[in-house]
């Protein structure tokens, strides 16, 4: 199959490089694709009554200081790993799986490139992973890239 455009999802935690120095062969090795990569801002939530919304959708500033930190991260990450990106971005969801299916749809992905934690006991029965809730969803071919361990946010 010949990709042409890829989306490496980040969620910029150290293992990140490994899934990123994947993304980047795959890019070298099929002449005229093109990378993007995405980070998701998990969206804070404000309650009305029995409804949650979005902050985003009601004021701008939000999750801006959020969202600035996230870019300088960002921009690290790219020039760490050289990383040759037509596209960086850093947005808000509601969640990461949705957050990325939008993605994919929305910019015509062919390749999703991500990576997945181990996760073991209560942690993968509550917050299961990422990779996991967006592979039934994602319209596109995915390459999910095992990582080892658990990596804790800093």
């Amino acid at each position: 199959m010949s990709y042409q455009h890829i989306l490496l999802v980040t969620d910029l935690l150290p293992d990140a490089d490994i899934v990123a120095q994947k993304a980047k062969h795959i890019v070298v090795n099929r002449p005229g694709s093109k990378l993007s990569v995405l980070h998701i801002v998990k969206d804070t939530m404000v309650g009305f009554g029995y409804e949650l919304v979005p902050a985003s959708s009601l004021y701008d500033e939000i999750d801006d200081e959020r969202c600035q930190e996230a870019r300088a991260k960002l921009a690290q990450f790219l020039e760490r790993n050289e990383l040759n990106a037509v596209n960086s971005e850093v947005t808000t969801a509601i969640s990461n799986s949705e957050g990325i299916v939008t993605y994919c749809e929305k910019n015509d992905v062919d390749l999703l490139v991500i990576g997945r934690h181990e996760r073991h006991g209560i942690a993968a029965w509550i917050s299961g992973a990422t990779a996991d809730n967006i592979l039934p969803n994602v319209p596109c071919d995915s390459l999910v890239v095992r990582l080892s361990k658990s990596v804790a946010k800093k």
